[in-house]
């Protein structure tokens, strides 16, 4: 009986071992094509051994129009919405985290069901409302709906790491003096800076990677980032230059995961979820 337990245990957790190594190669599989072919002179769609390293796929796209104009436009766009979307967040979670009123929990809803919005819903209205105020075509408009877009998860968020610095400590504050604001910028900041870190490493992937926003309310093409002009890569008559793709791929990537150390070296093991515990 104990043998017969034993083997079933077994059995399970080896299946168990080779689900997790078919959804680990689901992941990797795609990040080792896009590196082999960067180095592929004659990359293709398949996972292969390149014919022989080459440099020339990061020689042909490290120019200004390819790339660089393309990545300044992307830290303009994600970098400006999202230090205004944390901005807003701290701002809008600080009195829902501190006050209680019988309108937080409503509100926190409504907020939580504007993250599940589909934005292709709300594009044809945002388009013809910037058109009519003149934002059409401009940074700052492209931001400002950055900013709205990510603003309702970054105010939940926000305001789950606040809860979990102690109030006791922002009394004292006050006891001595200190307003509202100043108790929010020189003590529950610092204190659930992991909880900042989160938000703005979250905001900026997801507007690093949004297409679809910027391919509508741009439309002057050295205004576009680099999360839009990747599609050049994809030719007419399904031409796909498919070694300069995965080297702009590589490129591209390289902001994102330079924020994502950066910022977890600094804040060491209290990275992940360090201020959303009580303490």
């Amino acid at each position: 009986m104990a043998h017969t337990l034993t083997s079933r245990r077994t059995t399970r957790r080896l299946a168990a071992d080779a689900g997790l190594l078919m959804v680990a190669a689901a992941f990797v599989l795609p990040l080792v094509w896009v590196v082999l072919s960067a180095l592929d002179p004659h990359a293709g769609l398949r996972v292969k051994t390149p014919d022989g390293l080459t440099l020339d796929n990061f020689d042909a796209i490290l120019t200004p129009e390819i790339t660089f104009t393309p990545l300044l436009n992307s830290m303009i766009l994600c970098g400006g919405a999202t230090l205004l979307t944390v901005v807003c967040a701290a701002l809008a979670a600080y009195p829902l985290s501190r006050f209680r009123s019988r309108f937080n929990r409503p509100f926190l809803l409504t907020i939580l069901f504007a993250t599940s919005l589909p934005i292709t819903a709300i594009m044809v209205p945002v388009y013809a409302l910037f058109v009519q105020v003149d934002l059409i075509d401009t940074t700052q408009g492209t931001i400002l709906f950055f900013t709205a877009s990510q603003l309702p998860f970054a105010i939940w968020l926000m305001k789950n790491f606040m809860d979990g610095v102690p109030k006791e400590l922002e009394e004292a504050a006050w006891t001595d003096g200190a307003s509202a604001f100043q108790s929010l910028i020189r003590i529950v900041l610092p204190l659930m800076g992991p909880g900042v870190a989160v938000v703005t490493v979250f905001c900026f992937v997801m507007m690093w990677g949004n297409f679809f926003v910027p391919f509508m309310l741009l439309l002057t093409p050295d205004q576009m980032p680099a999360s839009v002009s990747i599609n050049d890569f994809f030719g007419n008559r399904g031409m796909v230059a498919y070694g300069q793709l995965a080297a702009f791929s590589l490129v591209y990537s390289t902001p994102v995961i330079l924020l994502y150390v950066l910022i977890a070296r600094r804040l060491g093991g209290g990275f992940a979820l360090g201020g959303a515990v009580k303490g």
